[in-house]
Order: structure tokens, then sequence, then C-alpha cells
């Protein structure tokens, strides 16, 4: 019987892959046996098969990536990202516009059958709520007329780290659609606090409350290496019908503020939850 976790004999690319998730995340599918070519802006410490330095806030830079990798892959791995410590033009740039734009290069190279996986945020667990909105940005394919829109609409976008992610999962899911007759599969996760090296930045700039509310079931933040793996199980044979999801991996928080089992008003979100 296959084993459905395995990516031996795969050829997979993954963006983001110097540090944190992204990081965990190639080196786990160098060690289940794939065949793994990262881009970041700084090389990584796995033994990948090949680097290629890349800039998603430019495009040029992608195209010269994905050119320099070749070939066709089984699977594309989205682990790139910035905190709202830079600017929200680069946010989105990086965010959204580059890892749009580094799939859309990819898409003619994924082998049917293939998935795409990308790492969002519980920060944009809300996206249902302003999809009209999400869709009408992400319909804008111009970069300049994108960013244009970034800078005129500050207060409709709110935070540009969560409004990027909301991006993400809007797009992830209607993107699944259209690859749906491609035999391609589209799926995100949607990470709780994670002890990652850009925790350091989320720490400046987002309330030691907030961050504590968001590990209130786990009682503790992930591990990179507990996020790599949802994202690996999603882009593994063993999700060959799992397609269009923004899947919250966060030990049950996502679901107890959806259905009112947390109280985010109460002391321990209501439900006596103490740290371990």
């Amino acid at each position: 019987m296959p084993d459905l976790f395995s990516y031996q004999g795969k050829r997979v690319a993954i963006v983001g892959c110097y540090s944190g998730m992204g990081e965990a995340c190639a080196r786990e599918l160098v060690r289940l046996g794939a065949e793994v070519h990262g881009a970041d802006i700084r090389e990584p410490s796995v033994g990948v098969a090949s680097f290629t330095t890349v800039d998603l806030k430019d495009w040029a830079s992608i195209d010269a990536a994905v050119d320099k990798i070749g070939g066709e892959i089984d699977a594309l791995f989205n682990c790139a990202g910035l905190p709202q410590t830079f600017s929200a033009a680069d946010v989105l740039s990086v965010n959204f516009l580059g890892i749009r734009h580094w799939t859309e290069q990819w898409l003619p190279r994924i082998r049917r059958g293939g998935a795409i996986g990308t790492i969002s945020s519980l920060g944009g667990m809300g996206f249902l709520q302003r999809i009209a909105l999400l869709k009408q940005v992400i319909a804008i394919s111009d970069k300049q007329e994108f960013l244009a829109w970034v800078a005129a609409n500050a207060e409709d976008m709110g935070d540009c780290y969560g409004f990027s992610k909301e991006l993400i999962n809007a797009w992830t899911s209607i993107t699944a659609v259209e690859l749906a007759s491609r035999g391609i599969r589209m799926n995100a996760t949607m990470p709780g606090p994670t002890q990652t090296p850009m925790m350091a930045a989320f720490e400046q700039v987002v309330s030691p409350d907030v961050l504590g509310m968001a590990t209130i079931t786990a009682g503790r933040r992930a591990t990179p290496e507990e996020q790599a793996n949802a994202l690996l199980l999603l882009n593994s044979p063993a999700a060959s019908f799992i397609s269009g999801v923004c899947l919250p991996v966060d030990y049950g928080f996502y679901g107890g503020v959806t259905t009112g089992a947390l109280d985010l008003q109460a002391p321990n979100g209501g439900r006596g939850f103490s740290s371990r």
C-alpha cells in the first residue's frame, strides 16, 4: 500500500525556506524524499536540491527564479511573508501580490494531480465577512494599480498584515475552483501564534494580551514544525480530495471563537484554561 504522506520522488518548489515555518517545511520535505527547490532572500541551511535568490516585491526577480528552477513540479509551497512592521506597500507586495505572481508563474508547470499550499494566518480568519471587498481588490491585476488602491484605502484595509492574509484566504478559495478542472488542488493554512523569528516583530506591534488570547486553547505557541506538518499534509496524496480550504492550525481557537465556545471578553476565554 502506498505511503500517502510520502514525498518520495516528488519534485517541489518552496518560497520562504530560509527560516521559520518555511525552513521547517523544507527540512521535512527533504527528509520525506522530495527533490526540493528553494527560493528566498537568504539561503537556508537545509540541503535543498537547488536554491535561488528571489525578491517577492520584484516580479522580474520572480520570473527569473521560476525560469532558473525550471521543469515541472508536483507541489508548490508558499511560505514567505512580511509582518506589519514593514510598510503597507511592502507587506501587500510580498504577502499577496508576490505570492500570487509566483504561483501564477508556476501554474503551467504543475503536473495534474499536483497541489499548492500557502501559509496564511489567523489574522485573516475574518475574510468571509469582507468577501465583496476582497474580490474587488483581487480583481486588480496590475501591480501599480493595486498599490495605488492600497495607498488610497488605508481605512478600508485596516491592518495591512491581516488584510494581506484575508486576500490570500479569499484568493485560495476562489482559485481552487478555477483549478479543479486541471486536477490541481489549492489550500492554505491559518497558523495561530507560532514561535518563529517573525514573532519578535509581531510582539512589537501586537499587545501581549492579544497574542496570549490566541493561545488560550493550547496554552502555548505552536512550533514551526507543527505548522509545517499541516501544510505538508494538505499538499500530500493523503489530502487528495481537499481543496479550497483555509485550515486553522491553532488547537481549536478559531472554532471556539466562531461558535462562541470561547468568550474573548471573559477571563481565560470563559473556559478556565491555564498555561502549560
